[in-house]
């Protein structure tokens, strides 16, 4: 079992950045894909970016790529999603996400298993 729980969410103008933060409670951390997911009411659920944990394989959606950054502190088993140039359509909740012990590259389309409460990310226009 893998608890996570996420943090920095907030409320900020377009162009504004934002870092949220997962921490995982786990003893096989390294072990897993670390993601995270986004969701609006009413819409599928998109993944956004990806990371092996403790190694440097990265997996990002495309709408992100060259926004976001997701990196991690293995010594605190916390993965980051780092997101500059907010723009609105940015605005749902977002989610981080474990898989179980996986031996293969984390890319998005993995089973992801454990999941966080989610924490809400608005921007404005």
């Amino acid at each position: 079992q893998v608890h996570l729980v996420e943090s920095g969410g907030a409320s900020v103008q377009a162009g504004g950045s934002l870092r949220l933060s997962c921490t995982a409670s786990t003893n096989t951390y390294s072990g897993r894909c670390m993601g995270w997911f986004r969701q609006a009411p009413g819409k599928e659920r998109e993944g956004v970016a990806s990371v092996r944990a403790g190694a440097v394989f990265t997996d990002y959606a495309d709408s992100v790529k060259g926004r976001f950054t997701i990196s991690q502190d293995n010594a605190k088993n916390t993965v980051y999603l780092q997101m500059n140039s907010l723009k609105p359509e940015d605005t749902t909740m977002y989610y981080c996400a474990a898989s179980p012990v996986w031996g293969g590259y984390c890319r998005l389309g993995v089973e992801f298993r454990y999941w966080g409460q989610g924490t809400q990310v608005t921007v404005s226009s």
